[in-house]
């Protein structure tokens, strides 16, 4: 695998809307091993995103395990696993399932390499292991394995299976860290960034800013294309623009603010206007014009010069930072004067950004000071745009909805891309079915009891068309159908139960790889856009009190009467009966 930055190219900028925007290219294509290759695919980027996600990238209990089951003639057993997570995140009653392009394409493309072989035969716990071993795990491929998965950007709930997993033992096995490091923080940001749209509502900007803060580059890029799915509008990040077609919006620091005293540090005073005339302006002396025809004379000049040199380099993006020196006294007031510069010279400005102070309440300061300035001056500034930033959490946008504001964008970095509010989702892998028999972990805590068995996933529907419950159900069981009374249970609290008449069903699961890509799953995959408008789609039909930052009430999950049965009694015939003497 190349790194991060060979896998990328240049492209020429676009000036879009209200900031810069750049388009991505795609990596360069590459087909799969032999094993599962597809020539009808062949212009199709089968590595996952991340050159890191190789089967390396697992824990040596997974390689250990997978040389017990090979030495006792066990590495071809039939085995089920089910990757799935046991509490929502956030304090919340949803979880957005992110991650299954990268984990199809690391099936896909599934190999250790000679390099990493020799490595493991020289780890010290693993130098005893015979020959055979080390041919077989080097000649091992995913072409006998079968996936199961949820839509990538459904909104899921516990101990539904995410992703199940079939096939021969060791290979099964092997899969487990990989996958789950895949779904885990994809998940959780998606979430994340899920619960800040809800949290602003569907008309306002979400920008993700977060680079510099996240836990690494690998961090960095899956935070811009997860908080993308999740319902954000774009990123500053430039790499995770190019590689996962994120819309790319950025502004300037402080920095450029500083960077200017005066007017000599102008290298030019002029401005080109827009075609076809492309006149020149002397937009200096209309702008200092303009502030001494207003008496804004005791603004900061070098801010002032700095929002010209910005004006004459980004006259169709014009969006500047308005807190270097003081929001209301200077800040706003030079904007102001450079946009209606930039208006006079045939350009449309675009806004301004806060970066600190009481956010709510200098937005409106903002605003009328728009409004004022449009009556003064006879132009349409009114609805300026007025991004807003400065450590901005899930807490800090209900504050503000709640107060009132006249912010038109937010721009999201720490507690979006950290995930501050909960930095793990907590995934987990367990094996529920080998050899044909069902399969249950026991624990003291009920929590972690799993439900052993082959399984299907149902979600049901009511009149309104909002999911009412999600059903585990055996596989051998008759799906459920619209318009018949169904018993749902409670899989561990035997009085927790309820009727279920759904107006209609949906099967959660669908195959995503079967050794090949499926019809259903296939390569090109869906554009991450795509998957946004998923994301954005499912809001709407969640019911409210789901989806409320506060005290939400709980999604159902429920198993059905025969399953119930299944479960308690294999759980019972598992379960050591102690001597008390």
């Amino acid at each position: 695998h190349t790194s991060w930055a060979v896998r990328t190219r240049s492209r020429p900028r676009e000036q879009h809307g209200d900031l810069m925007e750049a388009k991505p290219v795609a990596p360069a294509p590459r087909r799969l091993p032999s094993s599962c290759d597809l020539s009808q695919q062949a212009n199709v980027d089968l590595r996952p995103l991340n050159p890191l996600v190789v089967p390396m990238l697992t824990d040596l209990y997974n390689i250990t395990m997978a040389y017990g089951h090979w030495l006792h003639g066990r590495a071809d057993v039939q085995a089920t696993f089910e990757l799935y997570f046991r509490k929502n995140p956030f304090g919340g009653e949803y979880t957005v399932f992110a991650g299954l392009e990268e984990c199809v394409k690391f099936m896909a493309s599934f190999r250790f390499a000679q390099e990493h072989i020799q490595y493991l035969r020289q780890q010290p716990v693993l130098a005893h292991c015979e020959d055979g071993f080390w041919t077989f795990l080097a000649a091992l491929d995913c072409s006998k394995v079968n996936v199961k998965a949820q839509r990538e950007g459904t909104f899921c709930f516990p101990r539904i299976p995410l992703i199940v997993v079939e096939g021969p033992l060791a290979i099964t096995q092997l899969l487990e860290t990989t996958l789950l490091n895949c779904v885990n923080y994809a998940s959780l940001l998606a979430t994340n960034a899920a619960r800040f749209r809800a949290a602003v509502g569907p008309e306002i900007k979400l920008y993700e800013f977060g680079l510099r803060r996240a836990q690494g580059p690998d961090g960095g890029v899956s935070a811009s294309r997860y908080s993308f799915l999740g319902g954000f509008d774009g990123t500053t990040n430039a790499l995770a623009g190019h590689m996962c077609e994120v819309p790319l919006h950025g502004t300037m620091a402080h920095a450029f603010i500083q960077s200017f005293s005066d007017r000599s540090d102008l290298a030019t005073t002029e401005l080109v206007g827009p075609p076809p005339s492309k006149t020149r302006h002397d937009f200096l002396s209309l702008v200092l014009k303009l502030r001494d025809e207003l008496g804004w004379t005791n603004t900061n000049e070098g801010e002032l010069i700095a929002f010209i040199a910005y004006a004459q380099a980004f006259p169709t993006s014009f969006l500047v930072l308005v807190d270097t020196y003081d929001t209301v006294k200077s800040g706003t007031r030079n904007f102001l004067l450079v946009a209606l510069g930039l208006l006079r010279a045939g350009y449309k400005p675009i806004g301004i950004r806060l970066d600190s102070g009481d956010l709510a309440y200098l937005s409106k300061v903002a605003r009328a000071e728009f409004s004022d300035f449009s009556i003064r001056m006879g132009v349409a500034f009114r609805r300026l745009m007025i991004v807003a930033s400065n450590d901005i959490n899930e807490p800090t946008l209900l504050s503000l909805r709640q107060q009132g504001h006249e912010i038109d964008a937010f721009a999201v970095g720490t507690h979006l891309v950290t995930c501050q509010a909960q930095p793990a989702l907590g995934c987990v892998y367990k094996l529920v079915s080998c050899g044909g028999k069902p399969r249950i972990k026991i624990s003291q805590e009920v929590e972690k009891i799993t439900v052993p068995g082959l399984k299907q996933a149902f979600r049901l529907y009511n009149s309104a068309g909002c999911p009412v419950v999600d059903l585990l159900q055996s596989a051998d069981e008759p799906p459920p159908t619209p318009g018949t009374r169904i018993l749902c249970r409670h899989p561990f609290q035997e009085t927790k139960r309820a009727y279920v008449t759904p107006s209609s069903v949906q099967p959660l699961h669908t195959c995503v790889w079967d050794g090949d890509f499926t019809a259903v799953y296939a390569p090109p995959f869906l554009p991450l856009a795509t998957l946004r408008s998923y994301v954005m789609e499912q809001v709407v039909t969640l019911r409210e009190d789901h989806m409320r930052p506060i005290n939400p009430t709980p999604y159902k999950v429920s198993v059905s009467s025969e399953l119930y049965e299944k479960l308690h009694t294999i759980w019972l015939a598992e379960s050591p009966i102690p001597d008390i003497d």
